[in-house]
């Protein structure tokens, strides 16, 4: 059994998923179609690195926001807010994306965009950085942060 956010109402709905490959799952509470989860790529933070930072962020961006966080594996604060990205991502229902960037591995595109912290999160809205958020930072904030550029 999978959980599915509804898109409608918010309510948590538990779907199996055999049954859901022939017949569409609804909200219990509202009925709403939920998010078909085979069509959400977005459920989970997607790794990026230099050579697709273009493609996956940039241009993507152009259709949803997208997050980016860059972190590294060193980083106490980037290992904290791990769990709240994939709750995030988890939760976006298709309404924006949540990419991570590894400084270590991809530095041209670290200092492309001037990171001298981490984590910091870059937030790219129609192939442009419209916000940054330094340091780990509270679920909420970075929700409504993201909600502002939907």
């Amino acid at each position: 059994m999978a959980i599915q956010v509804c898109p409608n109402c918010g309510t948590r709905n538990r779907v199996n998923e055999t049954i859901a490959l022939a017949h569409r799952p609804i909200c219990g509470k509202c009925s709403a179609p939920l998010t078909d989860q085979r069509d959400a790529g977005d459920a989970k933070p997607q790794a990026v690195s230099d050579a697709s930072f273009a493609a996956e962020v940039i241009e993507a961006s152009s259709a949803k926001p997208v997050l980016v966080d860059a972190w590294a594996e060193w980083c106490g604060p980037c290992r904290m807010i791990a769990p709240v990205l994939e709750q995030l991502a988890a939760e976006s229902n298709g309404k924006y994306k949540i990419a991570k960037l590894n400084v270590d591995e991809n530095p041209r595109t670290a200092a492309q965009f001037n990171i001298r912290s981490i984590p910091t999160m870059l937030i790219f809205k129609n192939g442009k950085l419209v916000d940054q958020i330094v340091g780990a930072v509270p679920k909420q904030a970075i929700a409504a942060r993201l909600a502002a550029q939907l």
